[in-house]
């Protein structure tokens, strides 16, 4: 189908309007919970360091990953999804967070420091793998402003309490320095002449564009290239002064909240807008060719490249796929869809529980109730499917006599009559004792 026409919609064979996109799932209850309660903990955490909520567009001008991400990763020369709208403009599916929310900084001129968080979809058309999807769910900040060392702690510091906080104890955060502008280049060409001697060792690929960019060599996985950089040289002996004093002060300060971390010397990130501190979170319960689970780093250059003022900036991303999966793995945050409080049954023709549902609900309970009519055995079957602590019913005698029957369904305690008009302190008493 070409893009922008009216054409039917030609779908391939293999194709079903029933079934997700490949690479793509759903996430439905109660695993869903499990989300919910994931993001809640994560707004509460970074609101309590000042970061707030930012909102930006599932597309935004292809451009801005050109600029920000850089043209020759695989990011954007393999995996972004582009295409052209029906104004003719090119589009692209947000690959990753970072960028949009500098993008909205560039447009909107918030004073800063400023500081945000996000949780959004991203899109990379990559192979899929357990865990790793073509569209998968990110959350992050992003602190624009400061280029203060301490800066980089917190932000690291929030990622790790973020990922402990779920009892996670095999995941390890890696650290490294990228340099800056006034190093790097001269630690890129020390490089490209060490890989220039090593050529043929290199994978097939690197053999014939590791010139391009040396730095992604040293974050390519195939076992011909981590071979041939074993003896590499690290760039934290090339780093500048002003740099080495800056990641020896991201050193201190992890030290100083005792955040155990190892130096990476291959931890380069793969986006071109990274400088200075990089740092990854990498479980050791999953696959170890795919094991990281989130991270981030700083990116001095990153605003003005989108068209704004000198600024700094730091961020992380963390995949709410990946950090399941680790738990899963782990044993620990499982699934737990919260149970509902009471199922109402009302046999007399469900104005009763229209009523009562409407009224327990505004009370702060968690109330689910039948409906169509159904008979009393069918809506207890309902009920007990449905995982409620209590099935509050209401059959003729109790609309004659104005009370509720109260059945508690996870434990021995039988059923009793209570007054229709206590229904919230006695309901109270049972779930909630």
């Amino acid at each position: 189908m070409t893009v922008g026409s009216d054409a039917p919609f030609d779908e391939p064979h293999d194709a079903s309007p029933a079934r997700t996109p490949k690479g793509m799932h759903d996430i439905l209850w109660p695993e869903s919970a499990r989300w919910e309660r994931l993001v809640a903990r994560f707004a509460m955490l970074v609101q309590g360091a000042g970061y707030g909520l930012a909102v930006t567009p599932v597309l935004e001008h292809v451009g801005i990953f050109h600029r920000g991400i850089g043209e020759g990763s695989d990011v954007v020369g393999k995996e972004m999804y582009t295409f052209a709208d029906r104004d003719g403009q090119v589009m692209a599916l947000r690959p990753e967070g970072t960028a949009p929310i500098v993008r909205s900084f560039v447009q909107h001129h918030p004073v800063p420091p400023w500081k945000a968080w996000y949780v959004a979809p991203s899109f990379r058309h990559e192979n899929p793998q357990h865990g790793r999807y073509r569209q998968h769910f990110q959350l992050g900040v992003e602190a624009l402003g400061p280029s203060d060392a301490d800066l980089d702690v917190e932000v690291v510091a929030l990622a790790f309490e973020f990922i402990a906080g779920f009892g996670l104890q095999q995941v390890t955060l890696k650290v490294h320095s990228m340099g800056d502008g006034t190093c790097r280049p001269g630690y890129v060409e020390l490089l490209r002449a060490y890989l220039a001697e090593r050529r043929s060792q290199l994978c097939l690929p690197h053999q014939a564009r590791y010139d391009q960019n040396p730095l992604r060599v040293l974050d390519c996985k195939t076992p011909e290239c981590e071979d041939a950089t074993e003896g590499a040289p690290r760039f934290v002996d090339n780093l500048c002064d002003p740099c080495t004093a800056h990641f020896a002060r991201v050193r201190a300060g992890l030290d100083a909240l005792d955040i155990p971390f190892t130096i990476d010397h291959r931890l380069v990130r793969g986006f071109d807008y990274y400088t200075r501190t990089t740092f990854e979170f990498a479980s050791g319960a999953i696959d170890a060719a795919q094991n990281a689970i989130g991270g981030g780093g700083r990116y001095n250059g990153l605003v003005e490249m989108l068209g704004g003022p000198p600024t700094p900036g730091i961020g992380f991303g963390l995949g709410i796929e990946r950090i399941l999966i680790a738990c899963d793995a782990e044993g620990v945050y499982p699934t737990e869809a919260p149970p509902l409080d009471a199922y109402v049954i009302d046999v007399t023709g469900g104005e009763s529980a229209v009523l009562l549902t409407a009224e327990l609900r505004r009370a702060g309970f968690r109330v689910d109730r039948g409906f169509d009519d159904r008979s009393m055995k069918s809506q207890m079957k309902s009920a007990d499917r449905s995982g409620a602590l209590v099935a509050v019913m209401v059959g003729a005698k109790e609309l004659a006599e104005g009370t509720l029957s109260l059945r508690p369904l996870r434990n021995d305690e039988g059923q009793r009559s209570v007054p229709r008009a206590d229904i919230v302190p006695e309901l109270r008493a049972l779930v909630r004792p």
